[in-house]
């Protein structure tokens, strides 16, 4: 179970009159993560594999060791352009992520609550994800519609969202002080704990269905009750 990590900030978070800006992660939150799954486990294997004549699975199990060695706090991680080249694969990047363009699929809660969240507040995109698959997934879904802000943390800062010092910078160009932002996301450190810690608003997303908490939901639409007035719910 999540909890709000001690007495003072479940003060903070009592009320959300302070709230000002809403942000949101992409990858697990608004977007499922199947078009990423396909172009890392599934298009980097096939080129590897036709690259070096081996079997699809054994180049998948190989490919696959790599990018643990790396882990998802690394910056490469996330990096399809550094994985090209670590894998010396011919194929334009590009090319490979066009071709699964038809597995970006948007959560269904997702465009509703988005449109209804942005007549009352600021929506920002913070992602660790490149910029390459924001961009396409962005294109794609045409999400962008309805963010004031879009922030790749590795592209646009060169570091992952694992230290306040991500979200304390999102601070400083929104010119906001922490306890006016909401976050919600998919990842239990990199969304929920860390920005936490500077006095975010976090909300941990399980679309799974298996945590429980207080600040805990298992979609979009439980967010909107919490943010919206109930006069407003039953416009």
């Amino acid at each position: 179970m999540l909890t709000a990590g001690g007495d003072s900030n479940i003060r903070i978070y009592q009320g959300l009159e302070m709230v000002k800006i809403i942000s949101f992660d992409m990858d697990g939150t608004l977007i499922s993560p199947e078009f990423t799954d396909w172009v890392w486990s599934h298009g980097i294997p096939t080129l590897y594999a036709e690259k070096s004549g081996i079997p699809f699975e054994v180049s998948k199990a190989f490919v696959e060791g790599e990018y643990r060695k790396v882990g998802e706090g690394a910056i490469e991680w996330y990096d399809i352009k550094y994985w090209f080249r670590f894998f010396q694969l011919g194929t334009h990047w590009q090319n490979l992520m066009e071709r699964y363009v038809d597995k970006i699929i948007v959560y269904p809660d997702v465009d509703h609550v988005l449109a209804r969240l942005k007549d009352r507040f600021p929506l920002i995109l913070t992602s660790n994800a490149g910029r390459e698959f924001i961009d396409i997934e962005l294109k794609a879904t045409g999400l962008a519609i309805y963010f004031d802000h879009i922030f790749s943390a590795t592209s646009d800062f060169g570091e992952v969202k694992k230290t306040i010092s991500f979200y304390q910078r999102i601070c400083q160009i929104l010119g906001a002080n922490p306890r006016e932002i909401v976050h919600v996301g998919d990842h239990t450190e990199f969304d929920y704990l860390v920005p936490r810690k500077l006095g975010i608003c976090t909300y941990y997303l399980d679309r799974s269905g298996r945590q429980k908490g207080d600040f805990v939901i298992h979609d979009l639409t439980e967010l909107e009750k919490r943010l919206l007035p109930i006069n407003e719910e039953e416009d």
